[in-house]
């Protein structure tokens, strides 16, 4: 069974043409693309976080193997869910999973499992893809749900995919928005600690001070295990490329929601 769109005409559009160029419309002019190891990016509507998304992905190499950790909304399914097998459909054609890796991260982790319920209405994952499909339309996923953040369970997730993906070019994927919900003034204040600690590629101190200072970062998990493999992998460094709220489009600073741009390089 083919994964279909669930949030095209929602969070972005549903005709191919448009969804083109929208996607185009963010591109800026860059210098050439650097290759990195991991990155961070939001998950809203586009018309709220597509710029900060692309301001990302229009600067990297994306390589033909990606991992993709987003947030479980929904609640639906396991708690640490790993698309098997099949194609990932958007409005821009089709995306195949790398079943190969996905099941070999299954088979390593005591927490990760095949599961294709938690995918079926989940945003977080989906609306990355169009972004992928622009700049690597060759690339496959392995896209993975996480709704436990445990310390055990980001920990294994964490070796199971670095174990099944030792020799390949692959990209990490991080697909979180920042502070919800909430007066900009605090939520930027948040989110700085947070951000201080992803520059330092500590993810144990992101945990810590999320929890601690009650941010409300969607993505803990995923940030936390794409961090990790990053510095794995040999990244040095964490830049922050973008970062906006949802102010920026609604005019009301009272009550945003925050999205930032990572790469790890």
């Amino acid at each position: 069974m083919d994964r279909l769109p669930y949030v095209a005409g929602k969070f972005y559009p549903e005709q191919a043409n448009s969804l083109k160029s929208i996607i185009e419309s963010y591109i800026e002019p860059s210098e050439e693309k650097v290759k990195v190891s991991g990155i961070i990016v939001p998950h809203a509507g586009y018309v709220y976080s597509g710029k900060t998304a692309v301001s990302v992905y229009s600067k990297i190499v994306i390589p033909d193997i990606v991992v993709i950790l987003g947030p479980n909304h929904t609640g639906m399914g396991l708690p640490t869910s790993i698309y098997p097998e099949g194609l990932w459909r958007t409005p821009l054609g089709e995306l195949e999973v790398n079943s190969k890796i996905a099941m070999k991260i299954a088979s390593l982790s005591n927490y990760a499992t095949p599961d294709k319920l938690a995918h079926l209405s989940e945003h977080s994952i989906e609306v990355q893809l169009p972004f992928i499909q622009t700049f690597n339309p060759k690339a496959s996923i392995i896209p993975i749900l996480m709704a436990d953040y445990s310390i055990e369970t980001i920990q294994d997730l964490i070796d199971a995919i670095d174990s099944s993906t030792q020799g390949e070019d692959v990209l990490f994927i991080a697909s979180s928005d920042f502070s919800h919900y909430e007066p900009e003034y605090t939520a930027k204040a948040r989110d700085k600690m947070a951000i201080e600690e992803i520059k330092k590629l500590n993810w144990t101190g992101l945990w810590q001070i999320v929890q601690d200072k009650e941010i409300s970062m969607c993505g803990l998990g995923p940030i936390s295990v794409v961090i990790e493999l990053a510095k794995r992998r040999g990244a040095k460094s964490a830049k922050l490329i973008a970062y906006t709220s949802s102010g920026v489009v609604s005019h009301d600073f009272s009550n945003v929601v925050t999205y930032a741009g990572i790469a790890f390089r």
